[in-house]
């Protein structure tokens, strides 16, 4: 089994789209009537209330990437598509999971948990809810590890990501394009 960050059939899309109601479910649907596969899909707002950012990790085995591409830049609401590089850019998600916590084993997770700079979100008598944030190997390594505990309920968010700054000059602009999503808009 492929871990989940590190699978070379899954490319990373950032789809710049106007921020109005019903456009999550025209992107949907155009995955789901292609017979597209979602591997991963994040949406929220940018810094201008316009436009969402969503954030989509695609299986290039359902179908070739310039084809999905293609057709997501045939919908009106989509303002901009960006392939992202995983090498040129930073991948995050989060990690929930509640876990069996015995009084033997409680230490050990807490200590596991500090070493993923990870956070107890919750206790219960048997149980622990623990949160970690990273990137998505960090998760899958940590969901590894925690697995031989006992995991009764597990969610991970899915991945959000941009484009590394450059650091070449001062200027500190995204690796891609170098535009603002305004600009991008414009």
């Amino acid at each position: 089994m492929a871990m989940y960050g590190t699978d070379k059939r899954h490319h990373t899309l950032t789809v710049l789209v106007e921020n109005k109601s019903g456009v999550l479910a025209r992107v949907a649907s155009l995955f789901s009537r292609r017979g597209y596969n979602i591997y991963s899909l994040a949406v929220a707002p940018t810094d201008d209330e316009r436009f969402s950012r969503i954030t989509i990790v695609v299986d290039v085995e359902s179908a070739p990437l310039d084809q999905i591409t293609k057709q997501l830049n045939k919908l009106i609401p989509v303002v901009a598509i960006d392939e992202l590089d995983p090498a040129r850019s930073r991948e995050r998600e989060l990690l929930m999971a509640t876990v069996e916590a015995s009084p033997t084993t409680r230490g050990q997770i807490i200590q596991l948990v500090g070493v993923f700079e990870g956070k107890i979100v919750d206790v219960g008598p048997a149980h622990l809810m623990v949160m970690v944030a990273g990137s998505p190997t960090k998760l899958d390594d940590f969901e590894d590890l925690i697995r031989g505990y006992g995991i009764t309920a597990l969610q991970r968010t899915g991945r959000v990501a941009l484009p590394m700054l450059d650091r070449s000059h001062d200027g500190g602009t995204p690796l891609d394009d170098g535009r603002t999503d305004t600009e991008r808009a414009g």
